[in-house]
Order: C-alpha cells, then structure tokens, then sequence
C-alpha cells in the first residue's frame, strides 16, 4: 500500500478567492513561439501520455509564475496602468539574462522544471514588487517576498496518481535540461475555468534597455 506522501492530488481544486469566471492579474514570463522550449516540452509529451491523471501544460499556457498582483475585480485599472509604469522604468536598470530549466522533478500536483539561476530570477521578482510597492506601499505587497522558487510547469494532476511512477518514467526518458534568454515580463489576466490556465495579455515589459 502506498504511503499517501507518494501520491498526487488534484491541482484543480478551488483555491481561496478564486471561482469560476474570476481572473487575476499576476506578472509571469511568457514563452509563446519560443523554440527552444517548443522543444522541451514536445521531450515530456510521450511521458506525460502515459497518465490519465496528469494534463500536459500547451505550449501556450508554458510559464513562469512571478508575482501575483490582485482578483480583476479588486483592482482599479488606474492602479494597474502605474504598476505597469512604474515597473517599465525598474525592470529597465536590470539586465536581460540567461536562465536554465531542469532537470524536471514530480511533486504532489505536477511535473516541474525547476528555473537557474533563482538569483537573477529573484532580481527581476524583486523589481516587480517594486512597482506594486510604489503604487500600494511596500507593506501591500500581496504574496511573500521568500520561499520564491521559480519553475516551470509541464504538467498539472488531475486526480491521485503515483509519483514514483512518474519519477521512474522520467528517469527512463531523461527529458534533459533546456537554456533560454529572458528579455520580457508579461502582465496577464488569467483565468483557470477549464482546468487550465489562460490569459490575455495587458502588459509586457522589457528587461534591460
């Protein structure tokens, strides 16, 4: 009998606040026509397959989550449009940057790909929160500025599986790790009613000059 610290569970489960057809305003790197993670995820697909409980992120909805902001509802547009300002002229002090995605691991509700390095990850959050912070006070920040561990989602459970299974599969096909440039932030609306997450984009911001 397994132990129940080795099973999955659904991701898609109502969090606080959230219900159906509400959307939230969050900042995340974005990876829409980017090749090299095409790639990466296309290497996790025969994988992925495999499991009934396990729904394969598309190539449209891959993303690294940054910093969350506010419900849609909850937040004046005005508000939104000098976050947005006010995070143009930060992110434009930092550098653009290279990051590397893997190896991938399995916890309760996905498969992940763990992002290197944090460091510069965290760098580029920190300036997203400075904005919100220029806009509501530091101390309205939504979300804790520790315990960031930035990845990226292959794919959400959607029931009880193992995760040894899905270890060992991964471990069999050895998906490998990917490189990528970081240039941009996006901030998106997003919405998860059909067990999956999708946005519309509001913003996007350049990293670096």
């Amino acid at each position: 009998m397994s132990d129940s610290t080795d099973m999955m569970r659904n991701h898609w489960w109502w969090r606080p606040g959230w219900r159906l057809g509400r959307s939230f305003y969050t900042w995340h790197i974005t990876f829409l026509q980017n090749s090299q993670l095409v790639d990466f995820s296309a290497r996790h697909k025969q994988i992925i397959d495999k499991f009934e409980t396990l729904d394969q992120v598309p190539v449209s909805g891959l993303h690294i989550t940054l910093q969350g902001i506010g419900f849609v509802d909850e937040v004046a547009r005005a508000d939104i449009d000098h976050i947005v300002a006010v995070t143009r002229a930060r992110c434009s002090r930092l550098r653009d940057f290279e990051i590397e995605i893997g190896p991938t691991v399995v916890d309760a509700e996905g498969v992940y790909a763990p992002v290197h390095p944090i460091e510069t990850v965290t760098e580029l959050r920190k300036a997203l929160r400075g904005g919100i912070g220029d806009t509501w006070g530091e101390e309205n920040v939504p979300e804790s500025i520790e315990g960031f561990r930035p990845h990226l989602t292959l794919a959400y459970s959607n029931g009880v599986g193992s995760i040894r299974d899905v270890e060992a599969a991964l471990k069999a096909s050895d998906p490998g790790t990917v490189r990528t440039e970081i240039s941009t932030v996006s901030l998106i609306n997003l919405n998860r009613d059909r067990r999956l997450y999708e946005w519309s984009q509001v913003a996007t911001v350049r990293v670096g000059q």
